[in-house]
């Protein structure tokens, strides 16, 4: 399904839709120079995704792909390519060594990749990338098939202190934001839960829908053609305010849980590119983001939608990857 003007409501729809977008080339359009007389792009610019298709990150850069495509923003092919496994980290190896290579972005999942760039034992530190520009972040929430006992986000709590480490959550991957608002989920309540992972948050979601999961923790916009139809429920959401979208639906800090979090989406390079290139992706990326069809798709789509450009985005991941430590460290990773 979408949107009168085109824009896509349902991410698995999207990425169906949008999957041309892989081989397809834009129309002639004016680049700008690298600073060396070459204009840039100028070759094939790949976007590296880190879950197979249908998933959230991989939606999210097939639309921006699409925009500046069909905005004529640039002149060469935007290829999406799926690179999943190891919770993100074969994408974000990959990308780090694409070093000073601006025709390579790497579409990125806050939780993941600043996972990996806290673990030691990894070596994919920020100073392995180039910060580029952040769009949005996607609201995890508390979702349930239609049919789950757990009407409330307290029958879910209730149960869980009843029999723990029992019941599963699905989540991407063990390291992701859906797996982290389960650590911070568990911390908040007393409660242990287990967890099972998949390559994609749409394959995630479609587990709890199958019944085969009880739970997820994925982002609400995953799943939010099945809420739309009625056949998956939202316990809880994570934003500071309720969703527009959901208003009968509580967020877990007015329930007394100071949790607060979401997949940020956003945009780098690998280290070492030319800064006039990383600068005219950014600039590119801003236009996109500043277009109507960035817009609609952002509020049709459940995103909290925010503008960081290089500079800024750099400070905010420096930042949380500070914050992600605990985690890493409570999980028993990053030690070499």
């Amino acid at each position: 399904m979408t949107t009168k003007n085109g824009c896509f409501r349902n991410p698995l729809v999207a990425a169906l839709g949008a999957a041309a977008l892989g081989c397809a080339a834009a129309a002639p359009a004016q680049t700008p120079s690298t600073g060396s007389g070459q204009a840039y792009p100028s070759r094939v610019v790949e976007f590296i995704v880190h879950v197979n298709p249908g998933g959230g990150t991989d939606v999210f850069a097939r639309v921006v792909t699409e925009i500046m495509t069909r905005d004529k923003l640039v002149s060469q092919p935007l290829v999406v390519q799926s690179r999943p496994g190891g919770a993100g980290v074969i994408a974000f190896t990959y990308t780090k060594g694409k070093r000073g290579d601006p025709h390579t972005v790497l579409t990125i999942a806050t939780g993941s990749f600043l996972t990996a760039a806290a673990r030691t034992d990894l070596d994919l530190g920020l100073e392995h990338f180039t910060p580029l520009a952040f769009f949005a972040r996607d609201p995890q929430g508390i979702i349930v098939n239609a049919d789950s006992n757990y009407r409330s986000f307290k029958d879910l709590i209730d149960d869980a202190k009843s029999q723990p480490d029992a019941i599963v959550c699905a989540v991407t991957s063990a390291t992701g934001t859906a797996r982290i608002m389960l650590w911070r989920l568990e911390r908040e309540t007393g409660t242990r839960f287990k967890f099972v992972t998949f390559k994609a948050g749409s394959e995630a979601v479609l587990s709890v829908l199958g019944g085969h999961v009880p739970f997820t923790t994925e982002n609400v916009s995953e799943a939010w053609a099945h809420i739309e139809a009625k056949k998956m429920r939202v316990l809880a959401v994570t934003t500071e305010q309720r969703m527009p979208a959901l208003p009968d639906v509580p967020t877990l800090i007015e329930l007394g849980y100071k949790i607060q979090i979401g997949t940020g989406r956003g945009f780098v390079m690998p280290a070492g590119v030319p800064k006039e290139a990383a600068a005219a992706m950014e600039a590119l990326l801003e236009k996109v983001h500043k277009s109507t069809r960035w817009r609609e798709y952002a509020v049709n789509n459940l995103y909290e939608d925010r503008w960081m450009g290089s500079a800024e985005f750099a400070k905010y991941l420096a930042e949380e990857k500070v914050a992600r430590q605990e985690f890493i460290d409570a999980i028993g990773l990053g030690k070499k």
